[in-house]
This record gives structure tokens, sequence and C-alpha cells, in this order.
């Protein structure tokens, strides 16, 4: 769907984009960087409204230098900043996008409908944008995206400003962009939590420069511990710590923190023990059964793509490290010899197994 070779875009003061050269696939594609890292910039350039400074590239197999105005025929474009007129409807705005793209009288309504109410927008499609909420302006927003039925969609932080209800809701429209309508998607955020979720691949970009390309099942791959939660009982008030006891006792690797020092959820109320092999299942098995308390799961663990920057980060400062979970159990990270990670903020996920 789109092919960078060493892109580059410069400005007299800062380089937005350094020699970028990455490939994407159809699907769901998260682009995640910090603010100001070139996503914003990435996206003029293949929709071929900024020249790069050097380098290529290809949006459905088409150049962006030479045919612009095809690609933004073929693609939809969800920009981050509110720019809606306030004073028409839903129905006028989408309409007009839609006979912009180039469908007819008829054409247009009928998508637009279809589109709004997809979006849910349908019976708030005759209200004054400027009386929308945040939510719902997106929800414009995404509308007018995908009302031409293009076959690439461009989502510029379709969730800033949304309240955790709301970025659920137009993360779930994301999603449904490609299973219902098999209309790929280049979503861009600064928030890990959302991209892992969401994505079938991760882009992951900083200072311009790419950091990583991956699946997102590669970033979050299994990892060599067991996530064990257990209930208390009357001779064991504390079972989680009862267990934790009598698998310290047995030999075995355990520690009550994930990876990097970040607690779950649930602090204090689920175990993570190193798997040495099916052994392993079979000891806490035997152990919780020996205690009498109740087995709520157990379950190999996965990382969370956030907690993959945080061991990349902690590989170049182990003292760091220590000093933030002393006698933790050394994670299995996905990216040995990874670049140093961004600062990039995980959205505040729960970090479950």
């Amino acid at each position: 769907m789109i092919v960078t070779e060493s892109l580059s875009k410069r400005f007299p003061r800062v380089t937005a984009l350094d020699r970028l050269s990455v490939d994407i696939a159809p699907g769901v594609t998260g682009l995640v960087g910090a603010n100001g890292a070139g996503k914003s910039t990435l996206i003029k350039i293949l929709l071929g409204l900024a020249p790069a400074t050097e380098g290529t590239a290809r949006v459905l197999g088409l150049d962006v230098t030479k045919d612009g105005g095809t690609i933004r025929e073929r693609v939809g474009y969800m920009p981050e900043h509110d720019c809606l007129p306030p004073d028409v409807s839903a129905t006028e705005f989408v309409v007009h996008m839609a006979r912009m793209s180039g469908l007819p009288p008829t054409a247009a309504r009928e998508r637009t409908a279809d589109t709004l109410r997809h979006v849910g927008l349908y019976e708030e499609r005759y209200r004054p944008i400027g009386g929308y909420s945040t939510g719902m302006k997106q929800r414009v927003k995404l509308a007018q995206a995908l009302v031409h039925d293009p076959q690439l969609v461009f989502l510029d932080e379709p969730t800033n400003g949304l309240d955790p209800a709301g970025r659920d809701e137009m993360l779930g429209l994301i999603r449904r962009v490609h299973t219902d309508f098999g209309i790929s998607v280049l979503v861009t955020s600064h928030l890990l939590g959302e991209l892992e979720r969401t994505c079938d691949h991760v882009v992951v970009i900083d200072g311009g420069k790419l950091l990583r390309s991956s699946s997102t099942d590669e970033f979050t791959q299994v990892t060599a511990s067991l996530a064990v939660e257990v209930t208390d009982t009357d001779a064991h008030p504390d079972g989680t710590e009862a267990l934790r006891a009598a698998l310290v006792g047995a030999g075995a690797a355990v520690t009550t923190g994930a990876a990097g020092g970040r607690s779950l959820a649930t602090p204090g109320h689920v175990l993570y023990v190193e798997a040495a092999g099916h052994q392993t299942y079979d000891l806490v098995r035997d152990t919780v059964a020996g205690l009498g308390l109740g087995l709520v799961r157990m379950e190999q663990r996965r990382h969370q793509i956030a907690e993959v920057f945080r061991d990349a980060d902690a590989a170049a400062d182990p003292a760091a490290r220590s000093r933030a979970n002393p006698g933790a159990i050394p994670a299995q990270t996905a990216t040995e010899g990874a670049p140093s990670a961004p600062h990039i903020q995980d959205g505040g996920s729960p970090d479950v197994a």
C-alpha cells in the first residue's frame, strides 16, 4: 500500500523525516511516535500535499510527486486538528465532501447516509456541527474520510480529545473500517496501548527516523513467564503471598511486578512465575491445591508494546532498572539490540496478561 525509500523532509531548523524507508502492507497499520516525531509530515507527503526534500514514496503504486491528485481520489484523510465548519450539518458537510471526491449528487447523498449510520451519527445528522461534542466531531471527520469508498485511509490522531469511553468507541470504528469494508488504514498515535488493541502492524518513528516496523504479534510475543492469580482463604488471608512463599521455597523464580517495575491493574494479586517447562505448570497447580487456594487463572503472559520500549531502555541502563524493580525477573524482550526507545505514552491501558 505504501513504500518509502530514504524519505527526508528538512526545514530550516528541524529535520522532520530523516531517510525513512518503510513498506506498509494492506490491513490496519499504526504509525506511532512522540509528538513532533514526523507522523503528520509523513502523511502530508504521502498525500502529495508537501514535497519531500529527498527520497521517494509511493502510495497504491503511485508516485507522490507526480500523482498527488490521483492518490487523493483513492485515499481518505482524517486530519488531526478541528477544521469543521460550525454552521452546517453533518449531512451537508459530508455530502459536499463526497461531491468534491467526484460522486454524483444522488450517490453522494446515499453514501453520506450510509457512512453517517456507520459512524453512529445518523440520528444527529441534521444538527449543526458547531453544537457537536468532540467525539461527534471526530466521527464527522471519519465519515468524510470514508464517504467516497477509498482504498486506503489516513487517520491522524483520531482519538485526540476523547475520554476513555470515546477512545474505545473510535478504536472499534477504525477496526471495523477494515473488517467490514476492506479499507486499509494507516492510523497515527502517540498512545501505544491504542495501537496494540487496534492494529495488525506497528511502525515506530522517533525524530523522523524508523526505529522498528513489525507485526503487533511480534511486538507482544509470548514471554517465558506465567501470570498466576489466586483467591484468599480463611487459612491464608493473603493467598498471593502464601503462594509466592511456597513457590520460592520450591525453587521457582517469582515476582509480583510486571517487567520494568510496572504493577498490574490489580497490584499484589498476580504473580509472575518464570516458566522452566511444563513442570512449572504442575508445580503451580500442585502448590495452589496444597494450600487450599482457588486458582483464578494461570496463563502465559504477553508483552505490551510499551513494555518492549521499557525493556529497551532498561537494557541500555541496567542500573536504572535495578533501582526501579529490585529482584524482578528479567523479562524476555522482543527487541534485542533495539535502538533507544522514544518516550511514548501507553495510554494508561491496564498491563494485564
